[in-house]
Formats: C-alpha cells, structure tokens, sequence
C-alpha cells in the first residue's frame, strides 16, 4: 500500500514548436525518480509534431477528423475521431494558438507516449510511464476533466473482478480506469490556463510496466458494449435507417418485455380526432401462431382457386410468401378500429375519414418497426391478413370491429441483411 501521492507540476517549458526535442525539454524542467508518471498535455505533443493546420475553417477541419458524428445540438458536436474516442470537436482546438490556426490531437497518441517515454529514460536515467493527455467532457455529468489518450509503460485498467472488498463479497464488475485516474488527478497542477503542460505522479511505482503495454486501446469500449453510442436524434435516424425487413430468423425466444416496449412506442404515433385507432395482438404461443397460420393458408387457398382461378402450381407459388410468418418464433398483427370516428352521409368523406384511420395505424406499425430495430430484433410487415380478415378475427377470437393490418414477424435475424444503397431524397420531392 503506498503511503502517500505527490502531484507535481513541472515550470520551465518554454513554448514548442514544430520538431523540437519535447523528451529533451521535458528533461532539462525536472528531476525524476524511478516509478515517475509523466502526465503530458496533449497540446504539446501536438505542437512537436507539427500537428498545427492553417484553417479558416474550423467547422472542416473536425469534419476532416471525424468518423462518425454521435450527437449534434446547433452547431457543437460530439464525434469519434479517428483514434476512436468519443469527444467534442474531434479534439480540433482553436485555444492558445495563433489566429487562423488549430491543433489536431497527435496522430497516434500511444506511439507518442512511446517515443517520449523511451527519449525520457534515455536522457534521465530513470525507469518512468508516460501518458499523453486531454480534455474530455463527459456525459451526465457537467464540467470537463483530463483523461488519457496515449500511454506506455503502464496498464490504463485495473480489473478488480474475482477480487473481494473488506466485508467479504466478490467483486463481478469493477474495473478502474487508472490512466483516466491520473490523468485527472495530474490536471489539478497543470490547470487549462496555468502554462504548466506536464506533471508528475510520484508513489505510484507499482503501477509501472516494463514493457511500453497496448496504450489507451483498452479505455475505448467497444461498439458493440456501448449502451449510449448515439445521441438522440442520431439514434433515432440510424434506427430508421437499419430497420430492414428480415424474412430468416434465429430461434431464439423473443423477449415478451421489448414487444411491449416497441407498443409503448408504436401507440405515440399522431392519429385523427385524438383517438387510438390500433390494437396490437400479440401471439407469443406457438399453438396460437399455427392455428391462425393454418387458418389463413386455407382461406387463402380457397379464395385463390375459386375467386381468382389459379392454379394449384400458382397457389403454391403464392403462399409460399407466407413462410416468413411460420419461421418467426413471435408474430404481432396490428389491426384498425374506428372508435371516434365521425359519420358522413357522402361516401368520398367517409372514404377520407377511414383513410386518416389507416394512415395512423401505418404510423403506429413503423414506430414499432423502428423500435424493435432498437431493441435489436428483426422484423417483416407481411399484408396477408388483410386478404381474409374473417377468417383472422375468427382463429384469433377478436370483435368484429378490429381490422388486421397485416401480420408483422419478430425474431432476431439469422444473418446480416444485404447492402442496401443510399437513397437519395431528391427523387421523392417535389417543391412548389
């Protein structure tokens, strides 16, 4: 257990420029002890780099930055850059340099630590870990603080897990994020306006590493465990945006709750004279599922044969499209009431008035659509049940004055949906 931290800040370095020996002036500021911990503001590196762009344009710079925009409010935005990291600007900063200019992040902020960290033991004579910093802002809470971005010699994490705390009980989920510990702790000495762009951790030797270690890459998690990768308009669009019909499913159980919670969404959808003109059937039983799907490709059948004159080839042909219902392990059937509704004596109003009913239960259907996207489920809005609406609110005991909508399969995908090109709005708009 170390006995005690001290945080120095280091005064003396003059103002870098593009290619000075940064190890060299960092070294000649200070005396260092084996098991130091350099914390280095970014700016720094940057500036040693010749990381400075002459831009007018600050706004194009971060575009150059970014991967991908997370959230947008006017004209902030939060984006990962190419390093990964989720932060404001892409790490584009326009403070303390000259008018005209901005600093980008180091290109690799792990491989300058390494490159500092090796000129520093070279030139001190000291065994020492380097980490590279910047601000960050964090979400749900106000204020900005340091972390780190770039590290050697040291590992950025420190998992507790299978460990036990003092009352006996095993730890399952705690994991520090050291580097991001140090870096904040280093930024009480270094400031954001006192020109003290580096500090020293000493007493925490046990944290050093021999090996320069795999840098910040462990801090960044990934996308696939992040609960908040969008903001919210963004993931409202990308929701819409994935959401695709899917006609293979795994056999996996669908979860009752998310359907729920995709109704929840899908009843918010805006509809005619403040009323709720949709029902959502939920078949979560396999025997339920069969009886109905029996039931329909019977009626199906008959109508086929005796209504339209097809042929058994054909009819099989036809039917076919209905096996996406029979693999799906959970089926939703949206269905039209016309409660509070108005009554017109001329049939084009009244026409109208059932058109404004079916426009909001399509609405309420992609609300759901969408949010089973979220949820991570794939769907397919399959119209057949409104070719026999009888036979449906039969086999599935429903008033007379429900309508089915369609059936929608649920269930998550069994592979991943094929590229779909970009389409582009233009085409769809007409402006008057």
């Amino acid at each position: 257990m170390t006995a005690a931290v001290e945080i120095l800040g280091l005064d003396g370095i003059p103002e870098v420029e593009a290619g000075a020996d940064l190890a060299g002036l960092i070294a000649k500021a200070g005396t260092f002890q084996d098991g130091d911990i350099l914390l280095v503001t970014s700016k720094i590196v940057s500036k040693a780099e010749g990381r400075l762009l002459h831009a007018a344009d600050r706004e194009a710079a971060i575009d150059a930055e970014t991967v991908r925009v997370v959230a947008r409010r006017g004209p902030a935005r939060i984006v990962e850059n190419r390093n990964g990291f989720v932060m404001a600007a892409a790490g584009v900063d326009a403070s303390n340099t000259a008018p005209g200019t901005v600093l980008l992040l180091p290109e690799d902020p792990d491989a300058s630590a390494r490159v500092l960290r090796a000129g520093l033991q070279r030139l001190t004579g000291r065994r020492l870990a380097v980490v590279v910093t910047d601000t960050f802002g964090r979400p749900w809470r106000n204020g900005l603080t340091d972390v780190a971005i770039g590290a050697a010699g040291l590992s950025v994490l420190e998992d507790h897990r299978g460990r036990t705390d003092s009352h006996g009980n095993e730890l399952t989920l705690t994991v520090t994020a050291t580097a991001d510990e140090l870096a904040a702790a280093a930024d009480l000495v270094k400031g954001k306006a006192n020109g003290v762009p580096v500090a020293v951790v000493r007493g925490l030797g046990h944290l050093l590493t021999d090996e320069d270690g795999e840098g910040t890459r462990p801090l960044v998690r990934p996308a696939v465990d992040d609960m908040f990768r969008l903001g919210t308009s963004e993931a409202l669009r990308q929701a819409v945006t994935l959401r695709r019909t899917v006609r293979a499913f795994t056999d996996e159980p669908v979860d009752p709750a998310a359907v729920r919670r995709a109704v929840a969404a899908a009843v918010t959808a805006p509809a005619p004279h403040h009323t709720t003109p949709w029902r959502f059937v939920l078949l979560e039983s396999a025997g339920t599922r069969t009886r109905l799907l029996d039931a329909m490709l019977a009626a199906w059948q008959r109508d086929l044969r005796e209504l339209d004159g097809w042929d058994d080839a054909r009819i099989a042909r036809r039917t076919a499209r209905g096996d996406v219902l029979r693999a799906a392990p959970y089926l939703v059937v949206p269905c039209l009431v016309m409660d509070g509704s108005h009554d017109y004596p001329d049939p084009r109003r009244a026409t109208a008035e059932r058109e404004m009913f079916t426009v909001a239960v399509g609405a309420a259907v992609q609300n759901l659509l969408v949010a089973l996207t979220g949820e991570g489920y794939g769907s397919a809005w399959v119209s057949s049940t409104m070719f026999c609406r009888d036979t449906v609110r039969a086999a599935l005991d429903l008033p007379d004055g429900w309508d089915p909508m369609g059936a929608i399969a649920v269930g998550r995908p069994a592979e991943a949906p094929r590229e779909r090109p970009e389409r582009n709005a233009d085409a769809f708009i007409e402006v008057r």
